[in-house]
């Protein structure tokens, strides 16, 4: 297989931990990529990049501050880790070049957007890939198996909460601004997209939102100690953020789902919440439920079955013989048969990131179809604002009147802002 010659697009924080990704793949022994571009307006950003891949790779890929100047590098594919207002136009570009691209979640900031994207794909002969991550979880993969193989019997109903933040700044400014993705749409595409990869497609959604904390406080700005920084990577870019600021996005979605199967989910997700916080994502199905631990936590399902108890060690495999992790992942982890693993965030951020290269690079070999196209990638987004519009409106809304954009009461300023 000849080797990809890849760039990434945007060398803040997120653009790091992908280098970071490639170089977790590399060391695995999946040397499929050979980064030749880093590419940002901030040109400093782009270096401190190209010296930190350096330092991995041996060879500084070359710095340039936009596609123009990176398509005379020779580039076969572009991984974009822009802030979210610029995915569709990098990515549209990308694609009307050839360019084999993936795009970060949310994989446009509004449906509209990443209907651009679409249209822009089907166009192309190109391979679009959305990197979602956590779907890509050696323990998410597993619970998928053991939902496939119906140990708890047929779903019936979801609970999925996720509760925790005051008012602490979620790792940026960006990410509290409607017009810039707000939380409820750069943490909720992760959570729409497990629930789906797990339970099948969302068919309604009927939800009210709030706004809890309308001024935010960066603790990096203050003490220099950051409390939301995920692979410690953000840390010299939250320092220059302000201390507080105001926040313009809604921090908080209570949510009724219902599935196209007849499953029902009952949603939280509140970033504003103070005191006691939580994490529950729990399946109840005819037969027993599922437990799921934290993504990327290494955890442990817990399975409770009627006449069996509690099933929450390596008994877990027993259910499911033919359960299998793909090549790639079973490198990066150690095992092709996980029921938990142990490693520092970092490292498991990496290796996550790295199965999402391998995918990439599977598909544009043509091995298989990407795992989280570009359908996907629109449905993510439009369930996260599905709960937007839901809660602007007071509506049920439903999935394929997302879909279609006729519904958008929410997203039109955004839309406006975009230009689009």
């Amino acid at each position: 297989m000849d080797t990809i010659r890849l760039a990434i697009v945007g060398c803040g924080g997120m653009g790091h931990r992908h280098m970071y990704g490639l170089a977790e793949l590399h060391r695995a022994g999946w040397e499929r990529f050979d980064l030749v571009g880093a590419c940002d307006p901030v040109l400093a950003n782009a270096e401190s990049l190209a010296a930190q891949a350096e330092e991995r790779f041996g060879k500084k890929p070359v710095v340039v501050g936009n596609l123009e100047e990176l398509a005379k590098v020779g580039i076969d594919a572009v991984d974009v880790t822009t802030t979210p207002p610029y995915h569709h136009t990098v990515a549209v570009e990308t694609l009307e070049r050839g360019w084999h691209t993936m795009v970060e979640k949310p994989m446009g900031l509004t449906v509209r957007a990443c209907n651009l994207i679409r249209r822009a794909e089907e166009k192309s002969d190109a391979v679009l890939s959305v990197a979602e991550n956590y779907r890509r979880d050696p323990i998410n993969r597993l619970a998928k198996a053991l939902l496939d193989a119906e140990v708890i019997g047929k779903p019936r109903f979801l609970i999925h909460h996720a509760i925790g933040g005051s008012n602490r700044m979620l790792i940026s400014v960006w990410r509290h601004q409607k017009d810039q993705s707000g939380v409820l749409l750069d943490v909720g595409v992760h959570y729409a997209d497990m629930i789906e990869y797990l339970l099948g497609e969302v068919e309604t959604v009927y939800a009210q939102t709030r706004l809890h904390e309308p001024i935010r406080h960066n603790p990096a700005a203050v003490s220099g100690e950051s409390g939301s920084n995920p692979a410690g990577v953000y840390t010299e870019w939250q320092r220059k953020m302000p201390a507080e600021f105001e926040a313009t996005a809604e921090d908080a979605a209570y949510a009724t789902l219902t599935f196209k199967n007849g499953v029902i989910g009952q949603y939280i997700e509140d970033h504003g919440a103070w005191g006691q916080g939580g994490w529950v994502r729990q399946i109840n199905g005819s037969q027993g439920s599922m437990t799921l631990p934290g993504d990327r936590s290494g955890g442990v399902i817990s399975l409770q079955i009627d006449g069996h108890g509690t099933i929450n060690d390596e008994r877990l495999l027993d259910l499911v013989p033919d359960f299998r992790l793909d090549a790639v992942t079973t490198d990066l982890f150690g095992g092709d048969r996980l029921w938990q693993y142990n490693f520092p965030f970092s490292d498991t951020d990496a290796k996550i990131i790295a199965i999402e290269y391998g995918d990439f690079a599977e598909a544009i070999a043509g091995n298989h179809p990407i795992e989280v196209d570009a359908y996907q990638g629109t449905r993510s987004v439009a369930i996260s604002y599905a709960m937007l519009e839901s809660g602007a409106t007071g509506q049920i809304v439903h999935l394929d009147e997302m879909l279609d954009e006729s519904i958008n009461s929410y997203q039109r300023e955004i839309d406006d802002g975009l230009g689009i």
